[in-house]
């Protein structure tokens, strides 16, 4: 590569630093009996994709990268190439895409840094990548990237964001024999799996249903610390076999990393043991409950003081004007993301199963509407006057969003809010009213993706090339699933059986 990336530590490949990093790293693989490496990269969908090289090739691999098919930035949920990347005309007409005609060559570029353990083979270490081309230009639709420029508009204030995650999700037990591993019925996506619940729900925070889910609770757990994860509760949530996690806030480029490791390896350890972990919204079953991702954000100065706390005044909790329980910055923010609600979703919830959470009285929103600590408003507000722990619950996403562009979206919808001044209207104490005179949220991926194109924070914040190219993929998807003779089992199959 002629040009170098810079990594989240400041190191500059090609430079002392770096030469150093991946010195200490190589000690630190041959020390640690290393057989393997992962080179992992995570794809527009939030999932892992890697290369295994051997312990020697991995090393020097270190600072040259190593090869990836570009055509995996251009996928949908389905492993399905959105784009005619063997049509130079074609491609070409995409903005930003031409280079990945041929499906040539990416260049995974590692961060010696960013490097772990399997949590169930020390022999096999893992290293984080982002994605450059072979003469060092970065590719832009790196999902990582895109986060770290979003969070690059904080810097001239001073300013950080700090995100905690509460991530609901489901886990079932495997019946042998299932149609998934039989070589006759493989399909492209394959036959999801048949499973077994683990707890009949319906009973939230049942402690014998603890009892009955100690052993894949404490693979989970396992997994979760092995990884440093910074894992504050996991806990029986309210649907059948349905769970949740809770981390501790720490920084968004942080917190999303942990999204992206949770997810994936959890779900592996898991299915080691016979278990499926399933993170898609509405798993193919009736009588289930929608699976959320809540994001908790606050912005901090330099100093990591939380600038979304009111100094001082009574807990007006009754008072439904924003400045009641937020700072002046804070209302604005909120009323950031309140203004762009319909203009974000497409990357809170990108999947066409995600917007069958948005009922009336399902803990989901259906409506742009902030309350004070209301889980039925699509932005909770917690905390108020000098309580650092004051932040913004933002109950819209789903825990297949890619977390980097999740969060990436709220950077650009919370900082056109304080750029503008907006005032957020009024606390809605009856967020499933029709009555409440509020923004619909979309009621699809289609609407979602046509209000994506048309927000100006997005398209000044993602780029219209972006845009174009997100909005493509999931156009990709659409298409497929309206050709789809048996909708229900087209989501099965897209979605439970690989998410």
């Amino acid at each position: 590569m002629t040009a170098s990336p810079v990594s989240d530590t400041g190191l500059q490949p090609g430079s002392q630093a770096h030469r150093e990093a991946c010195i200490a790293l190589a000690r630190r693989i041959e020390d640690a009996g290393i057989r393997r490496m992962r080179f992992v990269w995570c794809d527009l969908h939030g999932m892992y994709r890697s290369k295994v090289l051997m312990a020697p090739a991995a090393v020097r691999a270190l600072r040259s990268g190593i090869g990836m098919p570009g055509t995996l930035m251009l996928k949908d949920h389905a492993d399905k190439t959105a784009f005619p990347v063997f049509d130079r005309q074609q491609i070409a007409q995409y903005p930003g895409l031409a280079r990945f005609e041929q499906a040539s060559n990416v260049v995974l570029m590692p961060d010696p840094s960013a490097f772990w353990t399997l949590p169930w083979d020390a022999s096999t270490g893992c290293v984080r990548c982002e994605a450059w081309f072979p003469d060092g230009t970065p590719v832009a639709i790196d999902t990582r990237r895109i986060l770290r420029h979003a969070l690059a508009r904080l810097s001239p204030q001073g300013w950080a964001l700090r995100c905690g995650l509460e991530v609901e999700f489901h886990i079932y037990r495997i019946r042998d024999g299932a149609p998934q591993d039989d070589p006759m019925l493989a399909d492209w996506p394959g036959q999801p799996p048949v499973v077994e619940m683990l707890h009949p729900g319906y009973r939230l925070m049942a402690d014998d249903y603890m009892t009955r889910c100690e052993a894949p609770m404490a693979i989970v757990e396992r997994t979760v610390q092995a990884l440093g994860l910074p894992l504050h509760s996991l806990e029986i949530e309210f649907g059948p076999s349905q769970f949740e996690a809770v981390f501790e806030a720490t920084d968004a480029m942080a917190a999303a990393d942990q999204m992206v490791m949770f997810r994936n390896l959890v779900r592996q350890a898991l299915r080691r043991e016979g278990y499926h972990a399933s993170f898609v919204c509405r798993p193919p079953f009736p009588n289930i409950m929608s699976s959320g991702w809540h994001l908790h954000q606050s912005l901090v100065d330099a100093q990591g003081r939380n600038l979304f706390m009111k100094p001082e005044g009574p807990a007006a909790f009754h008072d439904a004007d924003a400045l009641a329980c937020l700072s002046p910055l804070g209302a604005h923010y909120l009323a950031g993301l309140l203004a762009h609600a319909p203009g974000m979703a497409a990357f809170c919830v990108p999947t066409i199963n995600g917007y069958e959470r948005f009922r009336p009285n399902a803990l989901a929103p259906q409506q742009a509407v902030w309350g004070h600590d209301n889980r039925g408003a699509m932005l909770r507000v917690v905390g108020g006057p000098a309580d650092p722990g004051t932040r913004i619950e933002n109950r819209l996403g789903e825990p297949l969003a890619n977390p980097y562009l999740y969060i990436a979206a709220q950077v650009h919808a919370g900082l056109d809010g304080i750029a503008r001044a907006l005032t957020a209207p009024p606390a809605c104490e009856s967020p499933y009213s029709t009555a409440a005179n509020s923004q619909r949220l979309p009621v699809g991926l289609e609407d979602a993706l046509g209000a994506m194109q048309e927000d100006e924070a997005m398209l000044e914040g993602f780029g219209a090339d972006f845009l174009h190219y997100f909005g493509q993929v999931g156009y990709n998807e659409l298409k497929r699933s309206w050709a789809a003779e048996d909708p229900l089992g087209f989501q099965a199959r897209e979605y439970f059986s690989r998410f």
